[in-house]
C-alpha cells in the first residue's frame, strides 16, 4: 500500500501559469470593513443598548403565585337574623366557601379526634384493611393500589358511628367529634335552604340526607388536582385546629385560604349547587392541607365532615319559589273555611339549570374517575 508521505509530481504545463487576479472587496480580510458598514454597525449597537431591560425575556415562564386569602366571616348561624342570612347569601353565591367562627364544636375535641386519627395511619398495611373492610364508600383506601409500596394518599372514611370491627382500636373521640361536626353541618344546611330561598330536605325527610367523616393523611407536595378521591356532598365541615393553609378546587379555579384557628372551613358541594338550582357556586373535592417542603412535619391529615346523600338517592333542583303579590299566602295550600283547599298563589320555577339524576351513579363515576379539570356536573346542565 502507497504511503501518504509520497511526493506527487506534477507535469509541466505546455502554457506559463497566470497571476492571480487583484483581491475583490468580497475576498478581503474579514475584520476589514467599509465606513458605511461601521456606521450602521455601530447605529444598531447603540439602539440595542438603549432598549428598556423589561423587554428581555425570562429564562422561563411561570404563573404568579396566589395569595392566600381569609374565606368570608360568618360569626352565627341564625335564621332569624336577617343579616347573618344575607352574609351566608353572599359568601355562598360568589365563593362557594366560608368559616364559621361561634359553633357548638370544642377545641379539645377536635384534638383529641386528631389524635384518634393519627393512630389509624400507623397501623401495618395489613391491619388497615383487616380493620377496617371496604363497604364503599367505608372503610380504608389508598391511591396507591400497589401493595409493596408505602406512598400514596391514604383515606378512611366512616359512617357517623365511626365504628370499627376491632375491639383493640378505640375512636372514640373520632366518633363523639363526628356527631358533634354533624350538628353543625346539619345546622348549615338548614340556614343554606332559608337564605338561598328552597325548601329544606330535612323538613319533609330527615333521612334525606346522612353524615361522613373523611380522615385523609397528606404528604408535602401533593397538589389538589391529582391527589385525594372525590365524593359528592352538600355542605363539608373541616375543623382549623392550627393555622394551616388548605388548598380548594372552587368554580373560580384553585384558591388558597387560611382560616382562623378553632373555626370550621364550611365548602358548599356539588349537591347543594343542584338543590339551589345553580344559585351557589361550589367546591370539588375536600381541601387539602398544604404541607409545606423542609417542614417540621412531612405529613399531616384532614378530617373532613361531609353531609351528603344516601346512596338510593336522586338528586334534583329543590326549585326556588318566584315572588308573589304583597297579600298572597305563605302556604303551598290554602285550606277553605269549610275544610277544603285550593291552589296557592306561589308559583316556581319552570325553568331548570340541572336534570334529575342518580346520586350512586353519580358518586361512584366521580369517585373512580377524578376528573378535576371537567366539571363532573356539566353532563346534567340543562
Amino acid at each position: 500500500m502507497a504511503s501518504s508521505t509520497h511526493k506527487h509530481h506534477h507535469l509541466p504545463t505546455p502554457h506559463p501559469t497566470t497571476a492571480a487576479p487583484p483581491p475583490t472587496p468580497s475576498t478581503q480580510h474579514p475584520n476589514t470593513r467599509s465606513s458605511s458598514d461601521t456606521a450602521a454597525a455601530d447605529t444598531l449597537s447603540l439602539l440595542l443598548h438603549r432598549l428598556p431591560p423589561t423587554l428581555s425575556l425570562p429564562a422561563r415562564l411561570s404563573p404568579p403565585p396566589k395569595a392566600t386569602l381569609s374565606p368570608p366571616l360568618i360569626t352565627t348561624l341564625s335564621l332569624q337574623n336577617p343579616d347573618s342570612l344575607s352574609s351566608l347569601l353572599s359568601a355562598s353565591s360568589q365563593h362557594g366557601f366560608f368559616q364559621l367562627t361561634n359553633h357548638s364544636v370544642l377545641p379539645h375535641l377536635a384534638r383529641s379526634a386528631e389524635s384518634d386519627s393519627l393512630s389509624l395511619f400507623t397501623l401495618p398495611r395489613n391491619q388497615k384493611h383487616l380493620h377496617f373492610p371496604q363497604n364503599w364508600p367505608l372503610g380504608f383506601d389508598c391511591d396507591n393500589d400497589d401493595e409493596d409500596e408505602d406512598n400514596g394518599t391514604e383515606s378512611f372514611c366512616f359512617d357517623s358511628t365511626c365504628s370499627t370491627e376491632s375491639t383493640e382500636l378505640s375512636l372514640a373521640s373520632l366518633g363523639e367529634f363526628t356527631r358533634e361536626m354533624e350538628k353543625v353541618g346539619l345546622e348549615v344546611v338548614e340556614a343554606l335552604s332559608c337564605a338561598v330561598g328552597y325548601g329544606n330536605p330535612l323538613q319533609e325527610d330527615p333521612t334525606r340526607v346522612c353524615s361522613l367523616m373523611w380522615v385523609s393523611e397528606w404528604s408535602a407536595g401533593d397538589e389538589p388536582a391529582g391527589s385525594g378521591k372525590f365524593y359528592p356532598y352538600v355542605v363539608g365541615l373541616h375543623y382549623q385546629i392550627r393555622c394551616q393553609r388548605y388548598s380548594l378546587l372552587a368554580d373560580s379555579g384553585l384558591v388558597s385560604v387560611s382560616p382562623q384557628v378553632d373555626s370550621i372551613l364550611v365548602t358548599l358541594g356539588d349537591i347543594a349547587q343542584v338543590w339551589s338550582n345553580g344559585k351557589t357556586k361550589k367546591v370539588r373535592g375536600r381541601p387539602i392541607p398544604r404541607v409545606e417542603n423542609g417542614g417540621k412535619n412531612a405529613r399531616c391529615i384532614s378530617m373532613s365532615l361531609l353531609v351528603t346523600l344516601p346512596l338510593e338517592a336522586t338528586v334534583s333542583p329543590l326549585l326556588i319559589p318566584r315572588s308573589t303579590p304583597a297579600d298572597a299566602k305563605d302556604s303551598r295550600v290554602d285550606h277553605n273555611e269549610d275544610g277544603g283547599s285550593s291552589s296557592s298563589t306561589d308559583t316556581f320555577e319552570s325553568t331548570r339549570a340541572f336534570n334529575s339524576f342518580c346520586f350512586e351513579d353519580y358518586a361512584w363515576r366521580v369517585y373512580h374517575e377524578r376528573l378535576p379539570s371537567k366539571d363532573p356536573l356539566d353532563r346534567y346542565r340543562v
